[in-house]
């Protein structure tokens, strides 16, 4: 039997002109993410950013990565720290996400020090500690590797997605 091509139309439409930030952002909208944020000690104070560019890296040895934008201003202050901790965020923490996007990121947020001193925020479905083990260069975003020095997931909820632009969860458990 000979193979037989579907033809999808959505996959066989040609690209509508050059390659710009807005493009890129609607059509990898379309990639469902799961948010967490991104929290370390800077001296005495908890600093924190939302990120949907989170991801496992290896098993052996155990990595992650994130990728923060090169102008974010909190990005340098966890640098400084050597380490991060990554806060799986669950569906009912949309509002604490905002939070870690604006200015006054930990008002009002409860949270405990992780092994490492990194700050764990509470009601997270799971949290990875890690020390920087590099940097590379990644156009307007820098890609961070963090070696994993412990973990542990959390309670049992829907995780926190982001899907077009706006906060989701799993439909099942």
């Amino acid at each position: 039997m000979a193979a037989h091509a579907v033809r999808d139309e959505t996959a066989a439409r040609a690209g509508t002109g050059p390659v710009t930030g807005e493009r890129m952002r609607r059509v990898l909208g379309a990639f469902c993410t799961g948010v967490v944020v991104v929290t370390a000690m800077d001296g005495d104070e908890p600093v924190g950013m939302a990120c949907q560019s989170f991801s496992s890296l290896s098993l052996d040895p155990p990595l992650v990565c994130f990728c923060p934008g090169v102008a974010s201003t909190t990005w340098p202050r966890v640098r400084s720290a050597g380490r991060f901790a990554v806060n799986v965020l669950a569906a009912d923490q949309g509002e604490l996400c905002r939070a870690m996007a604006g200015r006054d990121k930990f008002a009002g947020v409860a949270w405990t020090p992780g092994p490492g001193g990194s700050p764990l925020l509470n009601g997270a479905l799971a949290w990875i500690e890690a020390d920087i083990e590099r940097e590379l260069p990644g156009g307007d975003h820098a890609i961070v590797v963090g070696r994993v020095r412990d973990l542990a997931a959390g309670r049992a909820a829907r995780p926190l997605l982001f899907f077009r632009g706006a906060f989701g969860h799993a439909l099942a458990d």
